[in-house]
């Protein structure tokens, strides 16, 4: 519900939605944001907009100051004579404040419910023979960048519930928002990260060609249905090619991302060294989310257990790919051996119940170059304090027996 409101009323935990007046009367170069810190809201209250307008449901509510009416004052004026002592005030329901997280879940909530739409109707449009509409595509793409750089693991976890439906237009925006926070980790320019989300966007849009009965099928596929799902990839690039203005890096991932590292990949069979990184990225984000999203007829997989089934797969999958993905999301596979920032070796845990954060034991001191009491810390998702810096190879740091010193620390610890 949008509220206006005189800009001194406006408080911490409002959502902004527009200003009145001319856009030169407001200091703020954004028409649309939270009011999350003092600065913010000193600068609202302070400017000389007429008034502000305010979302109530992606923040917290407007509250009026009831009217009393002359009645009610004359009674509180006896009640104030009566007792010299008491005051009288008039009572206030307390303003209902969302927690940040619950903003955040419903923002991308209403981005995904947005986001399939738009993309069943760019599927359609292909499906009908007609032109892709760039606008559109470049539309959702905006959107979904727009929603990583405010909560990424918030439009992730929306994202997993799919039903058979829609699966095909939300996992496509999932792969979208790997892909781009990857992109972001790597500090890619603009172009770049933007190339790689198209690319994640338009990965699957040659399953338009399969039927429904072999797309939606809940049961394992025979031969010849799986030989119709290994075209798609052909289909797509046909189809986009054949559109225009697509960046080459859309083509690439298009066609490639079934492609294997030990070439058993379709529909080529490529080896690594003809794989590109965003093929390669690609393929890494299509498995996970289709491991982590929740379907009619299967259940999902936590991301840690889908990250280390996918890190055990010999052959299939770029170790180093998937370390990257690990690294931005703060999600790792179990039992690996990473770098922390505050120059330690450690080992991820189990993650149990699955949270916003990754536990890890620290046991090991990089520039001392030895081993230290085992320590479990918690790595949180905002960034802050100590961060995993990447995924390290054991055998690279000594450590040819993984397995027993990944025993003896755990074992330590719980000692």
């Amino acid at each position: 519900m949008l509220v206006k409101i005189p800009p001194s009323e406006v408080r911490l935990g409002m959502y902004v939605a527009g200003f009145g007046g001319s856009w030169f009367e407001h200091p703020f170069w954004r028409p649309k944001f939270m009011i999350e810190n003092k600065r913010d809201l000193d600068k609202v209250t302070h400017s000389s907009v007429p008034y502000v307008l305010i979302d109530e449901t992606l923040g917290a509510s407007v509250e009026p100051e009831p009217a009393a009416c002359e009645a009610d004052a004359d009674i509180a004026a006896q009640e104030q004579r009566e007792h010299p002592l008491r005051r009288v005030r008039k009572a206030r329901r307390p303003a209902f404040q969302m927690t940040k997280e619950a903003i955040a879940h419903r923002r991308a909530s209403q981005l995904v419910n947005r986001t399939k739409q738009q993309m069943r109707r760019i599927f359609t449009d292909l499906q009908m023979g007609w032109a892709l509409d760039r606008a559109d595509v470049d539309g959702v793409l905006d959107n979904i960048v727009q929603s990583v750089g405010e909560d990424a693991h918030a439009l992730l976890n929306v994202l997993r519930i799919k039903t058979k439906d829609d699966y095909t237009f939300l996992h496509s925006a999932a792969v979208c928002t790997l892909m781009l926070c990857v992109a972001r980790h790597r500090g890619m320019d603009e172009a770049e990260t933007r190339d790689l989300g198209l690319a994640g966007l338009l990965h699957d849009v040659g399953k338009i060609g399969i039927p429904d009965e072999v797309l939606n099928k809940p049961a394992r596929l025979t031969d010849p249905e799986f030989s119709i799902v290994k075209n798609h990839p052909e289909h797509g690039h046909k189809l986009l090619a054949s559109a225009g203005d697509i960046a080459a890096t859309a083509l690439d991932v298009c066609l490639h991302h079934h492609e294997k590292i030990d070439g058993t990949g379709y529909p080529f069979g490529l080896s690594a060294e003809n794989i590109s990184f965003a093929a390669r990225l690609g393929a890494v984000c299509d498995i996970f989310d289709a491991l982590t999203s929740q379907r009619a007829y299967k259940d999902a997989w936590s991301p840690q257990q889908a990250l280390t089934k996918m890190w055990a797969w010999e052959g299939h999958l770029d170790h180093a790919v998937m370390a990257e993905l690990m690294v931005a999301l703060n999600l790792f596979a179990e039992g690996l051996l990473v770098k922390l920032s505050n120059d330690r070796l450690a080992i991820t845990l189990h993650n149990d119940p699955p949270g916003k954060a990754a536990p890890v034991v620290q046991f090991f001191a990089v520039e001392a170059e030895e081993m230290v009491a085992p320590q479990k810390i918690i790595i949180p998702n905002d960034g802050k304090g100590v961060r995993v810096l990447s995924v390290e190879e054991p055998g690279e740091w000594g450590f040819d027996d993984w397995d027993a010193v990944h025993s003896r620390v755990v074992d330590a610890l719980g000692a």
